[in-house]
């Protein structure tokens, strides 16, 4: 089941600090450090939160599902910082899988599912495995060659290394997100609070509860904090099988560009090592014009997406399509493609909304809004138009730029934004990740073509 440690945290007690900034503010001296105030009446019930927000909690979160990590801990909060094991580079989440422990998963936290339907879901699980398993060797041969193809100083240990995780990322789209995974997660006092009190799926109120436990354990004059009203449930919605279909491209609409006459285009040292496009006073025009999409990807590159979080997102909803990624389309798997789709579908008939979304398969594809500001837009895409980001989330990168080049121009400076930086600069900032491209295309040469791989 899901364990959860807490594993280090601000290291004074969270109210004494508190009381420290609450005191900071209202005294010509500096308060000394432990005089205390009655926190919770004068401070956590009257909403002055951001003395409590001075105290952080990191956790060590193992056995959740992927499912309930993108729909759940990281869908709607950005207040929080995160690295989750990568479903690129951990063969074994899907090459050996333990079928037990996802069953008991479900057991636990939907203990209403009776052992029929807990069968069907099991049964669609396998399916999805059997898939990957199957197809999983002639995939990373297949990505060898796309290698040696597109990135031509790619040497043989690069290629050897990464066509294992090439393939596996892009066969993973048969997987189901409800594959055990983990994660350390760090949150201050009130978001953990918000936390505990907003979750919406059953695992999202064990891993909290956990968390809160953990918490009060080493803290227990915090427990005041965690005493409001559960939310209720919340799930999207399941496409029906008469909306299934398959797509091999993500799709970008852009719906808006504001307050482009102000835009500064960002210098280079400006966004690396470190980017500084928040923190700098003669970029905060760029923090007030914005550019708006709509955007469909599957569910694996919403994981991903989800990692940009200076950028607003709308309820995201289950389109009905399943994303095939290239390899996966040479290797004409469409049939297994909708017969696991259909199996999807069918076995969420019959479980709550809550499980039916987190055993969506990665490949299902799902449609959202997203606003950004010029600032964060330049630092996500300085990010996702490098060839060492996925396949998926470099094509919906690509389509932003291909629509700005669109309504703007060629020649607007905007342009440049949409450019990683060996494109701007001429090296890697990889290092030794260099992806193996060609690097003298960005003089002469399309830059930013489909890839494969």
């Amino acid at each position: 089941m899901i364990e959860v440690k807490l594993i280090t945290h601000t290291d004074i007690k969270p109210l004494e600090l508190a009381s420290h900034a609450a005191l900071i503010c209202y005294q010509a001296e500096t308060p000394e450090m432990g005089k205390m105030i009655d926190v919770e009446n004068r401070l956590y019930k009257v909403g002055h939160h951001t003395t409590l927000q001075h105290f952080f909690l990191t956790f060590c979160v193992e056995g959740i599902a992927v499912g309930d990590i993108t729909f759940g801990m990281h869908l709607a909060n950005p207040f929080y910082n995160s690295d989750q094991r990568s479903g690129r580079y951990c063969a074994k989440m899907f090459v050996e899988p333990d079928f037990n422990r996802i069953e008991d998963y479900i057991k636990t936290l939907w203990p209403e599912v009776g052992s029929a339907a807990r069968a069907e879901v099991m049964d669609y699980i396998k399916k999805g495995v059997s898939v990957y398993r199957n197809n999983i060797t002639p995939a990373t041969d297949l990505a060898k060659i796309n290698i040696k193809e597109e990135r031509p100083f790619a040497n043989e240990k690069y290629i050897e290394m990464n066509a294992p995780k090439i393939a596996q990322e892009q066969m993973r789209s048969f997987i189901s997100v409800i594959f055990p995974t983990a994660f350390d997660f760090t949150v201050n006092l009130t978001t953990l609070a918000a936390m505990h009190e907003s979750a919406w799926t059953p695992a999202m109120r064990a891993v909290t509860q956990k968390m809160v436990d953990a918490a009060i354990a080493k803290f227990p004059e915090i427990a005041f904090m965690f005493a409001g009203k559960k939310a209720l449930d919340w799930a999207m919605t399941i496409p029906s099988a008469s909306s299934i279909d398959i797509k091999y491209k993500p799709s970008l609409e852009l719906l808006g560009i504001e307050g482009a006459g102000e835009f500064s285009l960002p210098e280079q040292e400006m966004m690396h090592p470190i980017d500084k496009l928040h923190f700098l006073p003669g970029m905060m025009e760029n923090s007030f014009g914005e550019i708006r999409t709509k955007i469909e990807i599957s569910v694996a590159t919403m994981g991903q997406d989800q990692r940009h979080r200076t950028i607003s997102r709308s309820q995201p909803k289950f389109t009905g399509n399943f994303y095939m990624p290239p390899i996966v389309k040479e290797l004409k798997l469409e049939k297994e493609a909708l017969s696991l789709m259909d199996g999807w579908i069918s076995v969420s008939k019959k479980i709550p909304a809550t499980l039916a979304m987190v055993v969506a398969p990665y490949g299902a594809m799902v449609s959202y809004k997203k606003n950004g500001s010029f600032n964060a837009i330049a630092h996500e895409q300085a990010k996702r138009l490098c060839w060492c980001a996925q396949e998926e989330i470099y094509h919906i990168g690509r389509c932003l730029r291909q629509a700005v080049v669109k309504k703007s121009g060629q020649e607007n400076k905007m342009v440049n934004m949409f450019e990683p930086l060996c494109y701007s600069g001429g090296l890697c900032a990889e290092g030794s990740r260099f992806c193996g491209r060609d690097i003298s295309l960005r003089k002469s040469g399309d830059y930013f073509p489909e890839r494969k791989i």
